[in-house]
């Protein structure tokens, strides 16, 4: 069993301090800690080393569409950005909406060794929304799941949502809702607003949005299950979540690094790289998202990872697949938007990237303190480090970033998985 013995790092951005890790776990922390029998000693000076990041929201594409993605490229590229533990979303070539695929998946993480895969089953059959997936099945599955989404289709259905709610609260798994009410956005291209109407193009009101999660939180309440928004993106579903909430109500809510960052004056550009689902909204909605982000409203930044093979997007703005990666880059946005305008800390920053995605997830393991006794699931990132965001490094197998040439800050030197390094140097190991 090798001993790491990192040096120096400030511990969720606290005083410096050392952190020794004894095979799987964290053995000591504390200053001064001896050299002495450490296999490999990282000095650290200057570093903030957070438990490992936990994405409640990615993409891996396989089964079916291994053009894009697989589970090894997806999380070596999860590795790169410092998580150690995924959720893999239902909506593959087939659905994962069976016991039999989420292990397929699940199995495929344990195999890549990169970052723990914790599939998410589909509601639906199909992602049709017409009748229940095999909820219990997938939970009772050696995968274990607990989160459960139709994420790229809306659950608009209101009668199957009450079902779904009352069916996962037997064994406290959660709906993940892609809030879009359909008929809303039929032909939509982008945010409706001043700009799709000089653009000529159709907008996707906020309020497609907003209704469904009006609608699925006052279904949580009624059912006392849990929901869980996903992409939130608008101010106004910034105001009904925080509503829920005061309630004391069962609802969580992600944020994506690319709505903390980027606005629909983009899309000026025609350049379909910027083209998502839920599209790119106003300054004013990018400013209500980092607030509630701050004040936890919104829980945790999910990434939405969505890998797509480059003539995807290197067509018609009309013609192009809505989706960004962004796992490599996920804690560089965080840190631009939430750190240096110090709307978060580097605690801040662990609470909403470890600690409560993996709560929400009820994922054993990951998101847990830096402490004694605990699993080595650790990030170490240097802050001080800017850099141009080169897509031809990426280790994802899809390029479509909207942050081609863009200087960010920040950059993830070693990822931990119980306490085997993942990355090394901004490495994969």
């Amino acid at each position: 069993m090798s001993k790491i013995l990192i040096r120096g790092a400030r511990v969720l951005g606290g005083e410096a301090q050392d952190v020794l890790i004894d095979g799987e776990t964290i053995a000591e922390v504390g200053t001064g800690l001896p050299t002495d029998g450490a296999t490999t000693v990282i000095e650290a000076e200057g570093r903030i080393l957070l438990p490992g990041l936990v994405d409640l929201h990615t993409h891996l594409r396989e089964p079916g569409r291994e053009d894009s993605e697989t589970v090894l490229t997806g999380t070596k590229a999860a590795a790169v950005g410092g998580f150690t533990a995924v959720h893999a979303m239902a909506n593959t070539f087939p659905v994962a909406d069976t016991a039999g695929v989420v292990e397929q998946v699940w199995r495929l993480g344990r195999e890549s060794g990169y970052c723990d895969v914790q599939p998410v089953g589909a509601v639906t059959v199909g992602l049709e929304g017409k009748h229940l997936a095999e909820l219990g099945a997938m939970n009772d599955s050696a995968a274990g799941v607990r989160v459960f989404s139709d994420d790229g289709k809306c659950v608009d259905d209101a009668v199957i949502m009450r079902r779904a709610l009352e069916y996962v609260k037997a064994f406290d798994g959660v709906i993940a809702q892609h809030a879009q009410e359909p008929r809303l956005t039929e032909g939509a291209q982008m945010n409706e607003g001043i700009v799709s109407a000089e653009l000529g193009l159709g907008g996707w009101p906020a309020v497609a949005e907003e209704s469904i999660i009006a609608r699925d939180v006052l279904l949580a309440a009624h059912v006392g299950s849990r929901v869980h928004i996903c992409h939130l993106s608008t101010a106004g579903s910034v105001e009904l979540v925080r509503w829920a909430k005061s309630k004391g109500w069962n609802v969580t809510a992600e944020v994506t690094p690319h709505h903390l960052l980027l606005t629909d004056e983009l899309v000026r550009s025609y350049n379909p790289v910027y083209k998502v689902n839920p599209p790119l909204r106003t300054e004013a909605d990018v400013t209500a998202l980092r607030e509630a982000l701050a004040d936890g409203t919104i829980d945790c930044v999910a990434t939405d990872h969505a890998p797509h093979p480059h003539e995807d997007k290197d067509c018609e703005w009309v013609a192009a697949a809505m989706g960004m990666v962004g796992l490599e880059t996920a804690l560089s946005v965080v840190q631009e938007t939430m750190v240096e305008t110090g709307l978060l800390d580097w605690a801040g920053v662990a609470d909403r990237m470890s600690f409560r995605p993996a709560r929400i997830g009820r994922l054993d393991g990951h998101g847990r303190p830096v402490s004694p006794g605990e699993p080595a699931n650790l990030t170490l990132v240097d802050p001080a480090y800017r850099g141009a965001v080169d897509p031809a490094g990426f280790a994802s197998r899809s390029r479509n970033t909207p942050y081609e040439g863009r200087e960010l800050p920040g950059r993830v030197t070693h990822t931990f998985l119980r306490g085997r390094a993942t990355v090394v140097d901004g490495n994969l190991a």
